[in-house]
């Protein structure tokens, strides 16, 4: 007897994973995730210690080793942003009318 074959149905992502998987606070947890890669990215072309980090940051080892490893339950949007400028970047936020009216508002982070 043959095996029936399944069809996997492909659905085109929001471009937010944690909205894809029906996720409370999607868009805070996504917002956190793009914040946290920007602060890894940093700390990773500095080639810093995760100590030196944490002096930079003003918190200890351990958080950092959180950071790096994307367990951002502990941080807020706004402490992220913090660290990003206690790591010499500036962060610009832009407030417009939505491209979309059938659409959501949206909170998007863009490293440059």
């Amino acid at each position: 007897m043959a095996k029936r074959k399944s069809k996997a149905r492909i659905v085109q992502s929001s471009g937010n994973v944690f909205a894809d998987l029906r996720l409370p606070n999607a868009e805070e947890k996504q917002t956190k995730v793009r914040l946290a890669v920007a602060i890894n990215q940093i700390i990773q072309e500095r080639t810093v210690s995760q100590a030196m980090a944490a002096r930079r940051l003003k918190v200890n080892q351990p958080k950092v080793s959180a950071l790096l490893n994307y367990r951002l339950e502990g941080f807020s949007v706004e402490r992220l942003m913090n660290f990003l400028t206690a790591l010499d970047r500036d962060i610009e936020i832009v407030i417009r009318e939505k491209q979309d009216p059938r659409k959501a508002g949206r909170i998007l982070v863009t490293a440059a």
